[in-house]
């Protein structure tokens, strides 16, 4: 291959802030929507093992494989990346991390563009769906696509195979119809919780009794907190072991979804380790379930950095009103505001003690291709 010529290449320095993934997720998906070529340094040094890891290769690949462009240092442990990205096109595209990797990670780089390409985009997903350091795959389907579809995004899915570490060996499809421009989103009035529900489930060899126990860990810890936004709401948590045919891993997982009048949709969830009892992994998604309730947001912490670079691309104003920023949404809003020139502003609700506005004049990216 022709080395890219390096003059026109917008830099980013991937040190920055989080210092992860999210920055070259969020780079990589902007350069292709906006046609800006990009170079990426310091990947990831803000982490123990800097670097691109198997997930981020196949993100990048993924991008290059969507836009027709051209990819260099996209090899395990690089720390610098170009990219020139062609086109957006549309039709099925796969990507494969050969290990556990985050298979919603790979979906989260690649599904603004799809939202924008020429036609319908299929997503063949394969790697973990069920890991540490990512959203669950069930979080990702029931907590994140319904909040995307505020925003006008239509994303169909077949969870085909579950994957957990360190095997992991899952698939997930995705079909995305393209639009010719998002919907800005007003999302400041979280309601009061409706319904509370959910999945605590084993796979593998590990036995039912496992999922049961976090169902009752997590049922008990809710009504037992006192938390007046949750009073007399009834829990439903479906318990249930996957078929062989859906996963060969082992592995567990509980995740707690909230419902609003307002229809904000939210939640927490916790990972089986061989580190946690079945009782600690039910309390700490329980945890994290009244800590998103509590906060006073529309959107989890889990949720609201996903969200940036879709408020940055719809037309006009957008607001969003969630619990403290993470780390990773204050950087998502750091590379969104450099490469798209939407502009954020956070403000403290005053009519609301415990939660934060975030408030974007997006660019209203438009399908030149529809």
């Amino acid at each position: 291959m022709v080395p890219l010529a390096s003059g026109d290449f917008f830099e980013i320095d991937g040190s920055v802030m989080e210092g992860g993934g999210q920055v070259l997720r969020m780079s990589a998906g902007l350069s292709a929507l906006l046609a800006r070529p990009i170079r990426i340094v310091k990947v990831r040094a803000g982490r123990a093992k800097p670097g691109l890891k198997s997930q981020h290769s196949s993100g990048l690949c993924l991008i290059r494989d969507l836009t027709r462009g051209q990819l260099e240092g996209a090899t395990i442990g690089s720390a610098m990346v170009s990219l020139r990205p062609g086109p957006l096109t549309s039709g099925k595209f796969t990507a494969d991390t050969q290990t556990a990797g985050a298979v919603c990670l790979l979906a989260q780089i690649s599904l603004p563009c799809a939202v924008f390409a020429p036609g319908p985009v299929s997503l063949d997903l394969k790697g973990g769906t069920n890991c540490d350091m990512a959203p669950q795959i069930d979080e990702f389907t029931e907590i994140l696509l319904p909040n995307l579809k505020k925003f006008g995004v239509t994303v169909e899915y077949d969870v085909v195979r579950k994957g957990f570490f360190p095997q992991g060996g899952g698939n997930v499809n995705f079909f995305i119809k393209p639009l010719k421009q998002l919907q800005a989103v007003i999302l400041k009035d979280p309601g009061k919780v409706e319904k509370i529900y959910g999945w605590s489930f084993v796979a593998g060899n590990l036995p039912l009794r496992v999922a049961e126990q976090m169902t009752e860990a997590a049922t008990n810890y809710l009504k037992a907190s006192g938390c007046d936004d949750i009073q007399n709401i009834p829990i439903n948590i479906e318990t249930y072991k996957e078929s062989r045919d859906c996963c060969q891993s082992n592995g567990s997982g509980i995740v707690l979804v909230a419902k609003t009048s307002t229809g904000c949709i939210l939640g927490g969830s916790a990972l089986g380790s061989s580190k946690l009892s079945s009782h600690k992994t039910g309390v700490k998604a329980a945890e994290e379930f009244l800590e998103a309730v509590e906060c006073g947001g529309c959107v989890d912490k889990h949720i609201q950095d996903q969200l940036i670079i879709f408020m940055a691309l719809a037309p006009g104003r957008s607001e969003l009103v969630t619990g403290p920023l993470t780390l990773h949404t204050e950087t998502a809003i750091h590379i969104a505001e450099k490469l798209t020139g939407a502009k954020f502003t956070i403000e403290n609700c005053q009519d609301n003690n415990r939660g934060w506005r975030i408030i974007c004049e997006g660019i209203g990216f438009t399908n030149k291709y529809l």
